[in-house]
């Protein structure tokens, strides 16, 4: 007998897997006020230099001494990063013969004033993390990510050698200390340092809710159940923009959104161990007595079996190998997943794939300034945006199949944010609209990636494939803020590099095979 059949038998989407996937859904609202957090944590707002007080200045208005101290762009607004080595005086008799010798043009010499009128602060405004030093400031997105990277590499491993619940536990307890030292942190290294350990930790939350929830759901919940699961990263999407509204001081928004994870401590009281790696990993009493409670929520009362025919009788046959053949030969890695040839090509394939998914998706994420809205109205319209699109998706890929909803999906991405390209600056609510379609097709990519990548894999590596395209993920991620400074070069090359990766890597996803309908592998023979 499979799993599967085991888990008809005590109710395999029952109140016990409801009240599983709720509990589970609380980390997952936190996830993205964590992971999207560098958009008003680190937002610049508008800026000039400092300009030390002198006589001649006594009896001049700010807007004056401004006129007068630092030169202006041509749509007259006034430099942020450049002052007059000397007052230009003759501009307060015609502001507009602005002077062409650019060797009265330096640097700011004595710091900056910030408008303090959306932030009462960000780490831009405590450290000064503009100008020349603006690329440290999108840097803390990519510590972060770099730590979620890492992350999902540890907690890919351990989550499978340890158990699903531990783990998560673990992750949750180090997501608040590190994130509560992140709040209270005193310099940009110190707070670089704890961004990226708070990225490992929440890497784990990330990683294990969505295994630990399916492998209590049967086969025929298991895609709503993955949507569900995903809406509640909408959710999360859009609490941030409420919170961020709310609390405009960087260390106290960091507190906000930390505190959460502490309630999804206590819950998770009430969610078992997975039954399935319990079986895998020979702890069958354990299992009996979760599979007993299962069966008793879900009002089968009269089921009852004894621990002892759970190895003989219950186990997938590449399951009972795991749990009762450990042959040195018998045992699985990240390397496992290139050893044969049909692995290899998915592999390789599915990486690239999540690599453009994760880059295009957070590119327009952290670009929430770009497209003519408020910057709190776009992250809220982003997170609402999600919604229908994973609903759209959950029929798409039951209809057209796994295979071309991932393709399409990323393929239009990519074409939303070209167009936004081409689109002038101010048709801003067209820009808007093609903007919000564009971040509806990216979380439609993102959503078809997690539930297709887990029907590729076989039982025995699924957990090393989802670390493996997870750490793939997180390189995009990593790499996605870092791409905005290449508008120094072009100020559309970024979007061009997003749009670029996102039609490549999607095109590439025709080359994976189609699941729709198909059984989910067990052992590597069943996918060569």
């Amino acid at each position: 007998m499979k799993f599967e059949d085991l888990l008809l038998e005590i109710g395999g989407f029952g109140r016990f897997q409801i009240l599983i996937l709720f509990i589970l859904c609380l980390p997952r609202i936190n996830l993205p006020m964590h992971f999207l957090l560098h958009n008003f944590l680190a937002a610049t707002p508008s800026h000039h230099c400092a300009i030390p007080q002198q006589e001649a200045f006594v009896n001049l208005t700010m807007e004056e001494v401004l006129l007068i101290s630092i030169p202006r762009e041509p749509d007259g607004t006034f430099r942020s990063c450049e002052m007059f080595s000397q007052p230009q005086f003759h501009l307060l008799l015609n502001s507009s013969l602005q002077p062409e010798n650019n060797s009265i043009i330096q640097h700011c010499q004595h710091g900056w004033v910030y408008d303090h009128s959306q932030f009462t602060s960000t780490i831009a405004t405590q450290w000064d993390l503009v100008c020349e030093q603006r690329g440290l400031n999108q840097a803390t997105a990519t510590f972060f990510f770099i730590g979620v990277t890492m992350g999902a590499v540890v907690f890919g491993y351990l989550s499978d050698r340890f158990g699903r619940k531990a783990m998560l536990l673990l992750s949750l307890v180090c997501s608040v200390v590190f994130g509560m030292l992140s709040a209270a942190s005193v310099s940009y290294s110190m707070l670089a340092i704890t961004r990226t350990l708070t990225g490992v930790a929440l890497s784990g939350v990330s990683l294990i809710v969505l295994p630990l929830g399916m492998e209590w759901v049967d086969v025929q919940h298991r895609t709503f159940s993955g949507i569900l699961t995903s809406i509640f990263w909408s959710i999360g999407n859009m609490l941030l923009a409420m919170v961020a509204y709310l609390v405009r001081e960087w260390h106290w928004l960091l507190v906000a959104v930390t505190g959460p994870c502490l309630l999804s401590i206590v819950c998770l009281w009430w969610v078992p161990e997975s039954a399935r790696w319990l079986i895998a990993n020979g702890k069958v009493k354990q299992a009996h007595r979760h599979l007993l409670r299962c069966a008793r929520m879900n009002g089968r009362k009269d089921f009852a079996f004894s621990p002892e025919l759970l190895p003989s009788f219950h186990l997938p046959q590449a399951l009972r190998r795991m749990a009762t053949d450990k042959k040195p030969g018998r045992s699985y890695s990240y390397i496992s997943l290139f050893r044969t040839p049909v692995l290899r090509k998915i592999s390789l394939c599915s990486g690239a794939v999540w690599f453009g998914v994760a880059f295009s998706y957070y590119g327009m994420s952290m670009n929430l300034t770009g497209f003519g809205l408020n910057m709190y109205l776009s992250q809220f319209v982003f997170g609402v945006i999600e919604i229908p699109a994973k609903m759209i998706m959950y029929v798409l890929v039951n209809r057209v199949g796994r295979r071309q909803s991932q393709a399409w999906a990323l393929i239009l991405t990519g074409l939303c944010i070209g167009a936004n390209v081409i689109i002038p600056k101010p048709f801003t609510s067209l820009r808007s609209v093609v903007a919000v379609m564009g971040k509806g097709f990216s979380e439609a990519a993102f959503t078809t990636v997690f539930l297709y990548t887990s029907e590729l894999y076989p039982t025995v590596l699924r957990q090393n494939g989802m670390g493996y395209t997870s750490f793939v993920a997180r390189l995009g991620g990593a790499l996605a803020p870092l791409v905005f400074l290449l508008d120094e070069v072009w100020k559309a090359l970024p979007e061009v590099t997003y749009c670029g990766v996102a039609v490549c890597c999607g095109s590439v996803a025709f080359l994976l095979p189609e699941t729709l309908n198909v059984r989910l592998p067990e052992g590597i023979e069943d996918v060569e």
